[in-house]
């Protein structure tokens, strides 16, 4: 990944306004900034969220808080807690998140 034309800033998230995307259940807040191509977001997960499609964009996600399930496509799962990641390249394996007492990743796509 080549990361250009970004001058060094830093962001206070909480001051960011947090934009409601409805899950199959439960809600994700996301504050977001986008720099070009390259989008960073920090994630609120409500308790009972789980994802309303599969997705095939590329992340790289940090769990933050909580417990945060990802399920691909082909049945796999994988537990996040805090301090655990997962990359994931577009277009490579379909996946959705879950939450079963809510959660708080940190994710770069």
């Amino acid at each position: 990944m080549l990361i250009e034309d970004i001058p060094f800033q830093a962001t206070v998230w909480n001051e960011l306004a947090p934009i409601e995307h409805n899950g199959e259940t439960g809600v994700a807040l996301w504050r977001t900034k986008t720099f070009g191509a390259l989008r960073i977001r920090m994630v609120e997960y409500s308790a009972g969220y789980r994802a309303n499609h599969w997705c095939t964009k590329g992340h790289i996600l940090l769990c933050l808080e909580g417990e945060l399930r990802t399920e691909l496509a082909d049945g796999r799962t994988f537990r996040l807690t805090p301090g655990v990641s997962y990359q994931v390249a577009d277009n490579a394996e379909p996946h959705r998140s879950s939450t079963v007492g809510g959660a708080r990743p940190f994710i770069v796509d």
